[in-house]
């Protein structure tokens, strides 16, 4: 018979204990997160096609230069929307989004 070659032992890597608190992302990656969201809601509701395309233009542009000027001044556009459908009762235009979109708005500032 044959001997077969010892398997070598694997060893893994213990995992740390990691705390549950949220890490923070950066203000450019908040905006982008909130502007992609409110991208895909005005798409859902079918409104605004000027400004679905101006989302879109300016998501590209900064991924391209990391530069998000363009998404804040879209995102200020959108909340107004957003505020404006939320006064007419539109269903999906949720309290949650408007203040995702405040929140990202002022961490510009």
């Amino acid at each position: 018979m044959a001997k077969e070659t010892a398997k070598p032992v694997k060893k893994t890597a213990t995992k740390r204990a990691t705390s549950t608190a949220k890490v923070s992302t950066s203000a450019s990656d908040q905006i982008e997160k909130v502007c992609v969201e409110s991208l895909k809601k005005l798409q859902e509701l079918g409104i605004e096609q000027q400004l679905q395309s101006d989302i879109e233009w300016c998501l590209g542009s900064y991924r391209n230069d990391l530069n998000p000027s363009g998404l804040y001044e879209v995102a200020a556009r959108t909340l107004t929307v957003f505020q404006a459908e939320k006064s007419k009762k539109t269903k999906g235009v949720t309290a949650k989004m408007i203040t995702d979109l405040e929140g990202a708005l002022n961490t510009s500032a």
